[in-house]
């Protein structure tokens, strides 16, 4: 604990550093990541890595920050609140993964949950291909938890995702690194989702039914934010140290919750209103 914290009364809260880009719209990106850890009971930082122009249909433009400023914003958290865990979402370049290398180096005993963001729903590139390069050999070694979807996984490996078969091989592939792995395969068609993580040789399968996400016209669109806003959730739990599959298994019931309550509240992806409150719907454990 903070020494400087003795003597307080209240509860402290999980410390969760969000190091990502900035959506507008509000659905994906830090936006989505503060109000979930918020909702969930924690309290969260931001290192801002990109100024995005983008909307429920579409992203428009990219500005990455440098990366010597990205280190500073986290170095300013670290230093001065702390963290509990350090969440991770958009790195848009090498100098930025570069910079979330040296501070993660420097603070070892911090977790790190990552969301490998690739690309826009909509299009456009959040990570350049020397990003990714570096994503790979520098910062996957040190990752608690990677948390990609099935493209994202596809890229990462160079594997065709296209089975369960072909899934728990692009695990393997990530995991040989150290890090846990959840492949989320909401991008798979059928009546079912299913999540595989792999936490050194033990697997775990994640199953639930799909629910219809359409338009303001009945077009079948999804969801803004998923990535983002499941794995926020699964960071708040591991901040709280709760079992690796426990933080999962909340963190899902959490996003299912958002995904039925969304809204289509633009002309294209529907959007998580975070409504619900947890503790009503019982995911801090107390059911009241």
């Amino acid at each position: 604990m903070n020494p400087h914290l003795q003597g307080e009364t209240h509860a402290i809260p999980p410390r969760v550093l969000i190091v990502a880009g900035s959506d507008p719209s509000g659905g994906a990106g830090l936006q989505a990541d503060v109000r979930t850890v918020t909702a969930l009971g924690g309290y969260p930082m931001t290192a801002v890595t990109a100024i995005t122009v983008q909307d429920t249909c579409r992203v428009e433009a990219v500005d990455p920050l440098p990366g010597e400023l990205v280190e500073r914003q986290m170095r300013a958290c670290l230093e001065d609140v702390g963290a509990d865990v350090i969440k991770l979402g958009m790195l848009a370049t090498a100098d930025i993964v570069r910079a979330v290398i040296q501070v993660g180096g420097d603070y070892p005993a911090i977790p790190i949950v990552a969301d490998p963001v690739l690309a826009g729903t909509g299009g456009g590139t959040l990570l350049d291909g020397a990003g990714r390069d570096l994503f790979l050999s520098g910062l996957l070694p040190r990752l608690t938890l990677l948390t990609p979807n099935l493209p994202e996984a596809g890229i990462l490996t160079g594997l065709d995702v296209d089975s369960p078969e072909a899934t728990l091989r692009a695990a393997e592939v990530l995991g040989s690194s150290g890090a846990s792995v959840l492949i989320t395969g909401g991008h798979r068609p059928g009546e079912e989702i299913v999540d595989l993580l792999l936490t050194g040789s033990v697997t775990h399968r994640f199953a639930a039914p799909r629910l219809p996400l359409p338009d303001r016209g009945g077009r079948e669109v999804g969801c803004r934010g998923t990535g983002c806003i499941l794995t926020s959730a699964i960071a708040v739990g591991v901040a709280e140290k709760l079992q690796l599959v426990a933080a999962i298994v909340r963190a899902r019931a959490f996003l299912r919750v958002g995904l039925a309550a969304s809204l289509p509240l633009g002309a294209g992806q529907r959007l998580m209103t975070m409504v619900a409150t947890p503790r009503r719907e019982g995911f801090l454990g107390d059911g009241g």
